[in-house]
C-alpha cells in the first residue's frame, strides 16, 4: 500500500499543474453543490420559519360572498360567520372528520396604556387550542387556557415586541408577568408573552373569547372559523371534503348549496404538501445545476489519466514484460483517480461548508420589506454534514469510474508494442 502512494505522489509531482488544475475543478464542483443546496435551504427556513411549530391538519374557514342569486336573495351578498356556524361545524355532520373546532374575533385601533406609555394594538380573541394551531411560542407565562374561558377573565397574552419597546421588560419577560395594562378603560393582567411573527409585523394581543365578546359586545358574530381533521390523507379527499362543508354552510345561511364563494376555506394540510412538493423540486433543480457542474471536474480527471496513460505507456510495457497482472496496473491508474479526487473533493466539502457558514452569518442576518412585512432572506442556509458526505461520497464514485476507461486501455496495450513508445 505505502508503494502505491509513493507512485501515486510521484506522478502528481512529475504533473504538479495538470493536477492542480484538474482538483481545482473537481473542487469548484464540491463546492458548488454545497452552496447551492445550502442557498436552497435557506430560502425555504426563511419562507418556512414561521411555521415550524404549526399542526398542519389545521382548516381556516372566512365568511365570503354569494355569487348567483338564491331563495329570493340576490348575489353579491356578504356571507358572515357566526356562532351557529361553529354549533354546525363540531356537530354531528362532521363528526367522522372534524376534532376541534374554535373561534377568532379580532377588532384594531385599541389604546394599551401601561404608565406612561400608549401604544396601538389588535385585540383577538380566541380559544386555548389557538397556541397549538398557530403554533405560538410562549417567552414566559402561559397563553389563553380554559379557565380563563369559562370564567371570561380580563387577562392578555403580549407579544415579545410589545414587552421590550413599550412596557420596559427588556428581554426578562417574566417580570410583566402579573402586571396590569389598561385597554379602552379597562384593565387587563399579562399572564404571557409570546414570540411575534416577525415577517407578519404581529402587534396582536390575544384575550379569552367570551371576554371579547362581553367586553367589547360582539354578539353571536365571528371573524374567523377554524378547526383540526382527521381521515382526509389526499388532495382529492381533502377537496371533497371542502365541497361539502361549504355546501353545508351555505344551506345554513339561505344561499346557493353549489355556491362554492360562499366561505373560503384555507387547508393547511394542502398548503403543507404542495410546499412539500416545491422543495423537493427545488432541491432536484440545485442537484442537477450542481452535478453538471461536478461533471466537468469528473471529465478532467479521465482525462488527465488518459493523458497519465499515454505518457507511461513505455512504463507499462516494462511492467508487464516483467509480470506485472492487468489488475496492478488497472489498480495503479484507479487510485490515482481516487486520491485526486478525494482529495480535492473534501477540500471543496469543507470550503462549501464554510461559504454557507459565511452565508449565514452575513445574508442569514438580512432582512427585506416586503408589501409591509419583515422577511428573512435566508434562514439558516446550511447543508447537513451527512448530506456534504454524500455528494462527496458521489463524487468519489465518479472519479472511480473516471479512472476505469483509462486504466482499461492502458491493461490492453500489448508488452512489445509499449516497449516501442517514445
Amino acid at each position: 500500500m505505502r508503494d502505491l502512494f509513493v507512485e501515486i505522489w510521484e506522478s502528481v509531482k512529475r504533473n504538479k499543474l495538470r493536477t492542480s488544475l484538474t482538483g481545482f475543478a473537481v473542487a469548484w464542483g464540491i463546492f458548488m453543490i454545497i452552496v447551492l443546496l445550502g442557498a436552497g435551504n435557506g430560502l425555504m427556513n426563511a419562507f418556512l420559519r414561521d411555521s415550524e411549530d404549526v399542526i398542519t391538519n389545521v382548516m381556516t374557514v372566512y365568511g365570503g360572498e354569494t355569487s348567483k342569486p338564491y331563495a329570493g336573495y340576490k348575489e353579491g351578498r356578504y356571507i358572515s360567520l357566526m356562532k351557529r356556524d361553529m354549533d354546525l361545524t363540531a356537530g354531528p355532520l362532521f363528526k367522522d372528520h372534524i376534532d376541534n373546532v374554535l373561534a377568532r374575533l379580532t377588532r384594531s385601533g385599541f389604546n394599551m396604556v401601561y404608565g406612561q406609555k400608549s401604544f396601538s394594538v389588535n385585540l383577538t380573541g380566541c380559544y386555548p387550542l389557538q397556541q397549538q394551531q398557530a403554533g405560538f411560542k410562549i417567552l414566559a407565562g402561559r397563553f389563553i387556557n380554559q379557565k380563563d374561558i369559562d370564567e371570561m377573565r380580563k387577562v392578555v397574552v403580549i407579544t415579545d415586541d410589545q414587552a421590550r419597546n413599550y412596557l420596559k421588560g427588556g428581554t426578562n419577560y417574566k417580570t410583566l408577568i402579573g402586571r396590569r395594562v389598561n385597554i379602552n378603560d379597562f384593565s387587563y393582567v399579562i399572564v404571557g408573552v409570546r414570540e411575534g411573527f416577525e415577517n407578519e409585523g404581529d402587534s396582536a394581543v390575544y384575550l379569552p373569547f367570551t371576554t371579547m365578546v362581553t367586553q367589547f359586545n360582539t354578539g353571536e358574530w365571528l371573524d374567523v372559523l377554524s378547526f383540526t381533521f382527521h381521515g382526509l390523507e389526499t388532495e382529492e379527499e381533502n377537496k371533497a371534503f371542502e365541497k361539502y362543508y361549504k355546501s353545508v354552510i351555505a344551506g345554513a345561511h339561505q344561499a346557493a348549496p353549489d355556491d362554492e364563494s360562499v366561505v373560503w376555506i384555507s387547508n393547511r394540510f394542502t398548503q403543507n404538501m404542495q410546499v412539500n412538493k416545491a422543495t423537493g423540486m427545488l432541491n432536484t433543480a440545485l442537484w442537477i445545476v450542481g452535478l453538471f457542474t461536478l461533471l466537468s471536474g469528473i471529465v478532467g480527471v479521465s482525462n488527465i489519466m488518459l493523458i497519465t496513460v499515454k505518457e507511461r505507456t513505455h512504463e507499462f510495457g516494462i511492467r508487464k514484460a516483467i509480470g506485472a497482472r492487468p489488475m496492478e496496473i488497472t489498480k495503479l491508474i484507479v487510485s490515482e483517480s481516487i486520491v485526486i479526487t478525494a482529495v480535492f473533493g473534501y477540500i471543496g466539502m469543507f470550503m462549501g461548508m464554510v461559504a454557507c457558514e459565511i452565508l449565514d452569518k452575513t445574508v442569514g442576518s438580512a432582512s427585506v420589506d416586503i408589501m409591509g412585512m419583515s422577511m428573512k432572506v435566508l434562514s439558516n442556509p446550511t447543508v447537513g454534514l451527512d448530506v456534504a458526505i454524500e455528494a462527496t461520497l458521489v463524487l468519489v464514485i465518479a472519479g472511480t469510474i473516471a479512472g476505469f476507461f483509462p486504466a482499461h486501455k492502458a491493461t490492453k496495450i500489448r508488452p512489445i508494442e509499449a516497449l516501442r513508445a517514445e
